[in-house]
């Protein structure tokens, strides 16, 4: 296969599955890894796609296909690690939090201190992550409708338990944050994040840096009515947030 032709294919399946891997490419063109990045690296100078460690995003706002939790996991690892430590300090002994579904909740919560907390999520990997290391939490799932791709629960028995429920603190993330808009996948994810929201004291999102000035389908909250920001140190990306909210930055560590 030709140069160009090989460019064109990567750019037609990052753009339709909204991310591939180096791995997948090398096996379905047969190439060797070199060669495979140095396309990513030369389709990311054009502005055709994202490099990410092990791969590439599309830059397209709405890819044709929704990434798996798991698939997400492998994506922007660091700037979430970044972001995730940054709020470790606000967990505090003795509160009810409530976490959100996504891979940036999931790192937040193998960060986690075993403490005395109330710990309440919809997100399967979150509570599976917790109940491996915990000893003093008390956790709780809520159960309701299972969305696969993510591995969360919603709807109305999602809805009614977290209305049930007042939090001292909301820790949730979202696929976009555009101008003031947080934006997730569907109306229903995204309505049991709102719900635990409302019903928190303080309100926080955990966000790596690639989400900004990206969109998705639903906006289920406001950037204003968010207590803080925790996001990796990106300082001409994360300054004009400042003008609605809190920013808390965490270094990366490479």
């Amino acid at each position: 296969m030709l140069k160009e032709d090989r460019l064109n294919y990567i750019v037609e399946e990052v753009n339709h599955y909204g991310h591939i891997k180096v791995t997948d490419i090398i096996d379905q063109l047969h190439v060797s890894d070199m060669t495979i990045r140095r396309d990513l690296d030369e389709l990311e100078k054009r502005g055709q796609l994202r490099r990410v460690h092990g791969g590439a995003v599309s830059l397209n706002d709405y890819p044709n296909k929704e990434l798996s939790h798991r698939d997400k996991k492998i994506i922007n690892i660091d700037l979430k690690k970044a972001a995730a430590r940054a709020a470790l300090p606000y967990l505090k002994p003795g509160e009810t939090i409530f976490l959100g579904p996504g891979t940036t909740m999931e790192i937040f919560a193998s960060m986690m201190d075993d403490m005395d907390l109330r710990v309440v999520t919809n997100c399967l990997p979150v509570f599976k992550t917790l109940n491996e290391k915990s000893k003093q939490m008390k956790l709780y799932l809520v159960g309701g409708e299972m969305r696969k791709i993510t591995e969360s629960f919603h709807g109305s028995i999602t809805n009614a338990a977290l209305a049930s429920i007042n939090f001292h603190k909301a820790f949730v993330s979202c696929n976009g944050l555009n101008n003031s808009d947080i934006m997730t996948a569907t109306f229903e994810e995204g309505n049991a994040q709102k719900i635990a929201l409302n019903n928190s004291t303080e309100r926080y999102l955990i966000i790596d840096s690639s989400k900004i000035d990206k969109r998705d389908f639903y906006t289920y909250y406001k950037l204003e009515d968010i207590t803080k920001v925790f996001i990796d140190h990106n300082e001409p990306l994360i300054r004009p947030l400042e003008a609605s909210t809190k920013i808390e930055s965490g270094e990366v560590e490479r």
